[in-house]
This record gives C-alpha cells, structure tokens and sequence, in this order.
C-alpha cells in the first residue's frame, strides 16, 4: 500500500469515527428540546434561510429522501412548514415555524457549554485550524468528484 492509501484510510476511518462521535453529542443536545439530532440539523440549516429539501440535503452531504423523511416528520410535528418556492414551482422551501425556533433555542444552553467545554479541552485556535483542514479536504473530494464505482477487471 502507498503511503497516499495509507493516509487516506486513516483519514477516512477517523473522519467515519468523528461524525460518529458528533452524530452521539448532538443527540444528546437535542434531548431537551424533544427533537432527534436529525431533526435538530436539519432545522438549524434552515433557521437563517427557507431552503428546498434538495439544497438542504447537499448543505449537510445526505441524501435528498433522509431529508425529505426528517422534514415531512418536522411539519407534521408543527415544527416547520412549507412555503412556495417563487424559483421552483414544485420544490418547496422549508422554514422553521416559532414553535421550531424555540424548539432549537432549547438547545441553545447545552450547545453553548460543550463547545466551551471542548474548546477549553483543545483550544479555540485548533478547532479553528481542524475546521480549516475539513473544509479544504471536503473542497477537495468535491473537485476530484470519486468514482462511485470501481471497474472490477
């Protein structure tokens, strides 16, 4: 194996286990306010700005349907609602309501004391240097666009 596998297999493998590690903390932020981990992410991306279920899914980097599943779940819940989309007539814009934004703030003290916590554990200068580094390799991948598939000779 060459040293380039190599580092990409251990990127790879402490990428897998990162998400895994965050995925577990924001489930357990989003106790307080009733909501799933899920259902908080997909709601935080549209706090700011409506967005098509589509365009939420390429902001997060999951599949269109898993955020189809979540939002239709947050509407139903009264948490969200779909509004017209003047730029597609059929690809509806998602938009908390005021019970989601609450909802969210219930998060919001939680959320507030375990970045503190790990910013105190690590430093805010090297969360900011491993945020810089995620991004340029997600920039990355992005331009390379990986083969999806491998031709088995």
């Amino acid at each position: 194996m060459t040293r380039e596998q190599e580092l990409l297999s251990a990127l790879a493998k402490t990428v897998f286990r990162l998400n895994g590690q965050l995925v577990a903390v924001g489930e357990d932020l989003a106790i307080p306010s009733g909501m799933t981990g899920a259902w908080w992410q997909v709601l935080a991306t549209v706090l700011r700005t409506p967005m098509s279920v589509s365009d939420i899914a390429r902001e997060i980097g999951v599949t269109r349907q898993s955020v189809q599943r979540i939002a239709d779940l947050l509407v139903e819940g009264r948490l969200a609602e779909y509004r017209s989309n003047p730029a597609h007539r059929r690809a509806k814009l998602l938009t908390p309501t005021d019970a989601g934004r609450t909802a969210v703030r219930r998060i919001t003290p939680g959320h507030a004391a375990f970045a503190a916590r790990l910013a105190e554990e690590m430093g805010v200068a090297a969360m900011e240097e491993a945020l810089g580094v995620v991004r340029r390799v997600s920039e990355a991948l992005e331009r390379l666009e990986a083969p999806r598939h491998t031709a088995h000779g």
